[in-house]
């Protein structure tokens, strides 16, 4: 019997690392069923610095936020898209939950790069939901989940300032319940889980149901257009406008519209309990506390 879990140091910057982890996995439990990119580091220095001159703006600066935090999340995406299709039986549900934040749809004065990066998350979900969960492409589900102040390292500049306010604080466990109860529902893909105090509301529905208010009637009309004409976005990758099917082996339905989600996202508030981890292993959840308390999000 393979060990519940194993560990193995991975920098999520660099290629081979990830492949080796992934490999690790594979070998060890001979497939992989889901995938939790979580990795993510805070803002280093301030890019824009009213002090920088002439000479000083010279100095390249630092890129290892966007390194970290979407660099590495597009490696894992890439990596796990093909491990996660392989050994694969009928109706295995299979999928990737990336860590964005609030962030990565709300602004947050200051954290300039960190910002671009987990907008830069955000935006690869989206990109991929409607391609990856194609039933002819990858046939995977992916979702991304976006805590608010959560009790890492990170918060400790602004800590006391939150408790007096009594804002709400995440706990890594509530967090990893969230992303736990993701991935253990299979109606959800391209989904936004927005997380505070351990509750989680869902933002895409209402992002795509309001366009027309915050966008406009007749400008939403056209833009249904171009997308309908773009389609999957093949267009601009392949050589030529062919619908080719894809030879891959899989099982799995694929990804159900946004309009027809269910289980955690019923209506606009989602509360997400202790109940959505059913039949998800208890190492799961675990082990994204585990990573979340270590300052990951």
């Amino acid at each position: 019997m393979p060990p519940r879990a194993i560990f193995q140091t991975t920098d999520v910057t660099n290629y081979p690392s990830l492949l080796a982890l992934f490999d690790l996995a594979f070998k060890t439990y001979k497939r992989i069923d889901h995938v939790v990119s979580a990795a993510g580091i805070v803002e280093i220095g301030n890019w824009f610095d009213t002090s920088l001159t002439l000479e000083t703006v010279r100095q390249t600066p630092t890129h290892k936020v966007m390194d970290v935090n979407l660099l590495g999340s597009m490696y894992v995406t890439r990596i796990a898209s093909v491990y996660l299709r392989h050994n694969r039986g009928s109706n295995c549900d299979r999928s990737i939950l990336l860590f964005s934040c609030v962030s990565g749809f709300k602004e947050s004065p200051s954290l300039f790069i960190y910002q671009a990066s987990k907008h830069g998350v955000t935006g690869l979900m989206r990109s991929l939901r409607t391609y990856i969960s194609s039933p002819y492409k990858h046939h995977l589900r992916i979702n991304t989940v976006c805590p608010w102040v959560t009790q890492t390292d990170s918060i400790k500049k602004v800590e006391a300032q939150w408790k007096r306010a009594e804002l709400p604080i995440n706990t890594p466990q509530q967090v990893a319940t969230v992303a736990t109860g993701v991935l253990a529902d299979q109606s959800l893909n391209g989904m936004s889980m927005f997380i505070e105090g351990g509750r989680a509301w869902e933002i895409e529905q209402n992002i795509n149901r309001l366009e027309t208010e915050w966008l406009g009637e007749a400008p939403s009309k056209v833009l249904a257009l171009g997308q309908g004409l773009l389609d999957d976005g093949s267009i601009w990758t392949a050589p030529e406008r062919l619908r080719k099917k894809s030879t891959i082996s899989v099982g799995v339905p694929p990804g159900v519209p946004l309009d027809k989600i269910n289980g955690l996202t019923n209506g606009v508030k989602h509360v997400i309990s202790d109940g959505v981890t059913h039949g998800m292993s208890n190492g799961l959840t675990n082990g994204v506390t585990n990573g979340l308390a270590n300052g990951v999000h």
